[in-house]
């Protein structure tokens, strides 16, 4: 039925209704041809003479084996479909004090939402005064990270939003099957985000609690009274 409708899209041979066309392609001296002359040229070649062009003026023809033609449109249409799929994101949602069996239980479902191509969206999500610990939930989300090295690769690192931090991770496309070793440590993470812009310094700002800091000795460049 798909076939049928992309058929009914040209018009070819006598179903071509006009005084000349142009004729394009490697078996015909390109220009412009009366109508006649043009399908006595794609009967002599025993082939089709297809209207690519019906909006040129003259239109434009190609004279070729139609049921080829249609079969290369088709597989056309296919390419530009593949292209044009639409992103998926999966998300996964942390606590900040998530146990071990719980994020590895995640881990699991994330790679299987990389390897067939999905985006993951991980954030911790902090309740009440749960806010206190971001820190700890940068180093949770880092930490994922590292452990999909060879699923995914990050990009968008930590970025606290609201009541969430969140952590955007896209799939690797030739995905590496080593299976990586194991759960490495978040300071390990800045060597799997090399092809990502390095973080904003925004983002830092945001992560870190301001806390009173006092410094030891040192030079007191501040004339505070």
């Amino acid at each position: 039925m798909k076939n049928d409708n992309l058929k009914d899209q040209y018009r070819i041979n006598e179903r071509i209704r006009v005084r000349e066309v142009r004729l394009v392609g490697e078996n015909v001296e390109q220009g412009v041809y009366p109508i006649s002359e043009a399908l006595k040229i794609a009967e002599e070649q025993e082939l089709d003479l297809v209207e690519i062009s019906p909006n040129a003026a003259p239109p434009v023809c190609k004279i070729t084996d139609f049921q080829k033609f249609l079969y290369q449109q088709k597989k056309r249409q296919k390419e530009q479909k593949a292209k044009s799929v639409k992103v998926v994101v999966k998300e996964i949602r942390f606590g900040p004090q998530t146990d071990d069996h719980d994020y590895n239980f995640k881990l699991k479902h994330a790679k299987g939402f990389l390897e067939e191509g999905s985006k993951v969206k991980a954030y911790v999500f902090f309740r009440g005064r749960s806010i206190l610990f971001k820190e700890q939930g940068e180093v949770l989300l880092l930490r994922f990270a590292n452990d999909l090295e060879d699923y995914g690769k990050v990009e968008q690192m930590p970025l606290l939003e609201g009541k969430r931090m969140i952590i955007m991770l896209t799939p690797k496309k030739g995905g590496s099957g080593s299976g990586g070793g194991g759960g490495g440590s978040a300071h390990t993470s800045p060597t799997q985000t090399s092809p990502v812009p390095p973080p904003k310094p925004q983002v830092k700002k945001v992560i870190v609690l301001p806390k009173p800091q006092v410094k030891p000795g040192g030079e007191n460049t501040d004339k505070k009274e």
